[in-house]
This record gives C-alpha cells, structure tokens and sequence, in this order.
C-alpha cells in the first residue's frame, strides 16, 4: 500500500471515528440526527448536544492525538531511537507541574482559564529551556538527560503538591491534569490550545528533510548541508509546543506519541519525514477511539483518557515490538 494511499485510509477512519464520537453516548443519535442537528435543521436540542459537548470533545480527542503523534514521530527521527517519545523531553511533565500548581492556589477556581494557560507557560518554559542547550550544540544524549532531569523534578514537585493538597477537591483536579481526558472540553478551549498546536506542528513539518537527513547521523547530516544548530532548535520547539498545548487541553497522556510512529512507520519507508503526517493522523485515531471507550464504558465514574490510551498502548507496543525482533 502506497503511503498516500494509507494517509487516505487513516483519513477515512479518522472522519468516521468522529461521526461515531458525535453518534455515540449516553443517549445515541442516529446519523440522520447527527446530520439534521450539525446543521441547524433538526431538534435544537440534537444541536446543542453535537456543537457544545461532542464535537469539541471529538475534536480535542483527536487533536491531542495528532500533536502527540507527530511530535513523537519527530523525536524518534531526531533521536534516532525508537522508545522516544514527548515525554522524553520532560515538556509534558512541566506542563502538567504548571497546570497543577495553578488548581493548588485555588486559581483556576476564580478563572477556569488560568490553567490551560499555566500548562502553556509550564510547557513553553521547559522547551525554552531545551531550545537553549540545542543552541548551545548539546548532544543528543545531553538533551535526553536534561528532560529526563525535568520529568524527574516536575514529577516530584507534583507529588509534593498532592502531599500538600489543602482539600479533597484540589487534589482530585490535580489527579485529573495527571491522567488526562477531554470531558467538558469546549471551543473556547480548543481556540486557546489550537495555535501553539498548528506552530508546533508547522515547525516540525519545515524540518521534515532534516529529519530523513539526520537518520544517517549528525557528522553525516552536516555533510549534507543540515544546519544541526539550526535543526535542533527548530525539532525541540515544535516538538514541545506542540507537546505542551496538548497537555493544556487534555492533561498528561502517554504512549500516544510512543505507539503511532510504530504504527504508520512500515508504510512510510521508514522515513522520519514521510511519517509524520501519516503519525499525526494514526494518533487522532487513537486517542479519538480511545475517548469513545471511556464514554461507553459503563462505570460509575467516567474513566480518565489517558489511562485508556494507556491500556490500549502499552499492549500494542510490546506487541509491535516483539514481531520487529526488539525484544
């Protein structure tokens, strides 16, 4: 199967995971009905129910997983290793630092968009951060160091906050920023995330032929006129800001950006540059039927996102990996 071919597929399934997200729920809605009310000629309560709490919750859903997707197909490439992914950087974990410092402080009770914001600021500090030790020819394995410094301390603090929770409800809403989901997700939210989502990403699709050339190695890239001072800074900001708005819409989700690379990479000739768009769109499909799971499972509380993805990513990993000989 050629790869436009596959990026049609998974288009394909993408948009029809999206009706079945819009159909499905606590009380379904036939297409007809899902049809009718997208476009103001059926019950306006069908409207209501698609364009306030479906469709932005679908949308986020899937473009989470498209950022976490084509960030993961970055540092993979970038890295040159195959369990990378953006978390590495330790950009997820200071995003959701900052995004549980402001529900501590009580802040987010006042102005509920000082969070979503906060996990910006948390993000957009930590690839700064990043970016400075690219631009200062940090190697690779430097770089790896760092976020995994970063993930360690912002996981730390963010226990220490737990410990010190000053009421049951703060620590609940911390807990959700750490396991993730996209209930109660609505336009405004998705306006507020979606431009550092499309910067991050534009920025990681104009290195896509530094990527391919970076696969050979950095003394072999440079040789082929890559700017590697250049290439790193331009990977690390993409890759974090595109990580970090992310966690800002849905909180900290794992094994997306881990697991659709593997996915899609066959199909792209192994090509970090031909797998990112094919990465984006296998990692909305996930994470948007990962989302369709949570709100079909019956329990008495609904379960978190990320610990879904988790479960449906973890398995899928090792059994990825364990058919390529990697284990």
């Amino acid at each position: 199967m050629s790869l436009r071919t596959f990026n049609l597929l998974l288009a394909g399934i993408a948009i029809a995971a999206f009706f079945a997200a819009i159909a499905l729920g606590a009380t379904p809605l036939p297409l007809g009905r899902v049809l009718a009310g997208a476009f103001g000629a059926g019950d306006p309560g069908d409207a209501i129910v698609i364009w306030e709490i479906r469709a932005p919750r679908a949308l986020s859903a899937f473009i989470v997983g498209a950022s976490l997707g084509a960030a993961g197909a970055a540092l993979q490439g970038y890295l040159r290793n195959p369990l990378a992914e953006p978390g590495v950087l330790g950009v997820s974990a200071t995003a959701t630092l900052f995004a549980t410092i402001s529900v501590y402080w009580g802040v987010s009770a006042a102005a509920p968009l000082v969070t979503p914001l906060a996990a910006i600021a948390g993000a957009l500090a930590a690839t700064a951060l990043l970016a400075i030790a690219a631009a200062r020819q940090a190697t690779i394995v430097s770089l790896i160091l760092i976020g995994v410094g970063l993930s360690s301390f912002a996981g730390a603090v963010l226990a220490l906050l737990m410990n010190l929770a000053p009421n049951p409800f703060s620590l609940s809403d911390m807990i959700n920023w750490t396991l993730g989901s996209v209930a109660n997700r609505s336009l405004e939210d998705l306006a507020l995330s979606a431009p550092f989502i499309i910067a991050g990403l534009g920025v990681l699709l104009s290195q896509a032929r530094n990527l391919s050339a970076l696969t050979l190695g950095e003394e072999a890239a440079a040789g082929l006129g890559v700017d590697l001072k250049h290439a790193r800074l331009f990977i690390i900001a993409g890759a974090g800001l595109a990580t970090g708005a992310s966690v800002a819409l849905a909180g900290a989700i794992g094994f997306v950006g881990l697991v659709a690379p593997h996915i899609v990479r066959p199909f792209a000739a192994y090509d970090p540059a031909r797998t990112l768009v094919p990465s984006a769109l296998a990692g909305g499909v996930l994470l948007l039927i990962a989302d369709i799971i949570v709100r079909l499972t019956p329990t008495a509380n609904e379960l978190k996102l990320g610990v879904i993805a988790a479960l449906i990513g973890a398995p899928m990993f090792v059994w990825i990996a364990a058919r390529r000989g990697a284990v």
